[in-house]
């Protein structure tokens, strides 16, 4: 019996409804591959990351466990001066996804965006990934390969790369290319963690948008609806190539293939219905899509409610792969198999999350969201408000009391936010509907 593989693609800043299949507007034919791979798998309508921001994620990704409970994951997000530090990253003793599958027999590879600490202390190859190809930092640009404090920062393996092109273009050739070439005597783990749609704004035809921006790379520069969508349909390109080489090298079946985002959008997503975006709590910050395809267990055009969050996947891949967690490192998250023959089934437990952004916590409870901003408390029934602007807390004090008391019980039972994590981004908040006080 073929042991299962594993392909996890992750965008960069995609909100929830920048995709097709999750209804984008106006209706556009921005992602006719992921479309298609949601019409042949699984679709969730509540995927959720497990931070508001890219770094924190990748540490819940990497590791299955809440990222709270790493220093790394504290920062909102890491930036260039975590370079040289011995603290702020992945410790290379702490147990991954790569690390368990290469130990169970797997070849692993990551191409894209790594984001979890800088050389000589850290990096893919310290944490499990036996190829790398792309960049440590959190974002670059498409062409220099710079990130913005003017340092080239695109790596194969441990050395610098040359590579020239469109970095969009360059993840998805070495994705394909690892597929075509890899020892089909062994089963395969490869992350695919594009950098798009993230800043700076550049599509395939924007070599002279790289030059005028130079090292001055930032989210507020140029841009337009038009440059985002044209840098989504990119990726979509590579997803579709990448899906291809596996149906070409006869291991599509047997192939688990997730899509996700890291966290909501940014400037030019759309986020519709919800409202919010990275950096917030709020729907339009956490909620995201989520594609699933694995011919072998899943059928066809299925679409699941239940809320997952982005470490459950960790705890699916070991699963599927039967391979036992670390037992000094406890996963958080759930293995999501019983979903692939029932998208109906849900898991009883409640989702976290909490920031040093504006003091912000927030608890998932069925339809029920808690949320904190600014020290101003927030009931909302998801059910039948989507839109987080109808709060209840006044109306419903006893569920708002109960969930504020759960979310003070999880959050005991994690380390404190550093006093001194750094965060760096100050997005606006959506307006919120305040109770009377």
């Amino acid at each position: 019996m073929a042991r299962t593989n594993f392909v996890f693609i992750l965008a960069d800043d995609l909100g929830y409804a920048d995709l097709g299949c999750n209804g984008a507007r106006p209706p556009t034919a921005v992602s006719p591959n992921l479309d298609r791979m949601a019409a042949q798998g699984l679709r969730f309508t509540h995927g959720y990351s497990n931070s508001p921001v890219c770094s924190p994620t990748r540490f819940a990704l990497i590791t299955g466990r809440w990222q709270y409970r790493l220093r790394g994951g504290a920062e909102e997000p890491m930036t260039g001066k975590a370079r040289g530090d011995k603290v702020i990253g992945l410790s290379p003793a702490h147990p991954t996804l790569p690390s368990l599958l290469r130990d169970a027999g797997y070849a692993t590879a990551l191409f894209g965006k790594w984001h979890l600490g800088y050389p000589p202390h850290f990096g893919p190859r310290k944490s499990g990934y036996d190829r790398f190809f792309g960049t440590l930092a959190g974002g670059i640009d498409y062409f220099s390969h710079v990130d913005s404090a003017g340092h080239r920062d695109l790596w194969d393996d441990d050395e610098p790369s040359d590579a020239q092109g469109y970095l969009t273009d360059l993840i998805s050739d070495r994705a394909v290319r690892f597929i075509r070439e890899r020892d089909a005597a062994r089963p395969f783990m490869m992350s695919v963690h594009y950098t798009a749609p993230h800043w700076p704004w550049e599509t395939r035809d924007d070599a002279a948008e790289s030059r005028r921006i130079g090292h001055r790379i930032r989210h507020t520069d140029g841009g337009s609806l038009a440059i985002y969508r044209r840098m989504i349909h990119h990726m979509d390109e590579g997803i579709g190539r990448i899906l291809a080489a596996l149906d070409d090298a006869g291991v599509a079946r047997d192939t688990l293939v997730v899509f996700t985002s890291d966290n909501g959008g940014e400037r030019f997503s759309d986020n519709w219905p919800f409202i919010g975006q990275k950096m917030d709590l709020l729907e339009g910050g956490l909620r995201v899509p989520l594609i699933a395809r694995w011919p072998a267990e899943i059928a066809p055009g299925s679409v699941s409610p239940t809320p997952v969050i982005t470490m459950d996947w960790a705890a699916t891949f070991l699963a599927a792969a039967g391979v036992d967690p670390h037992p000094d490192f406890p996963l958080d998250g759930v293995p999501l198999l019983p979903l692939m023959k029932d998208p109906m089934w849900r898991p009883s437990r409640d989702l976290f999350w909490r920031t040093a952004h504006r003091q912000q916590r927030a608890l998932l409870r069925g339809h029920l969201k808690y949320l904190r901003v600014d020290g101003h408390d927030y009931l909302f029934d998801l059910a039948r408000d989507e839109r987080e602007r109808a709060n209840r807390a006044e109306l419903d004090p006893d569920s708002l009391a109960t969930l504020r008391a759960a979310w003070e019980a999880w959050d005991r039972t994690m380390p404190p936010i550093p006093d001194d994590a750094r965060v760096t981004l100050a997005f606006s908040q959506a307006d919120l509907p305040r109770a009377t006080h």
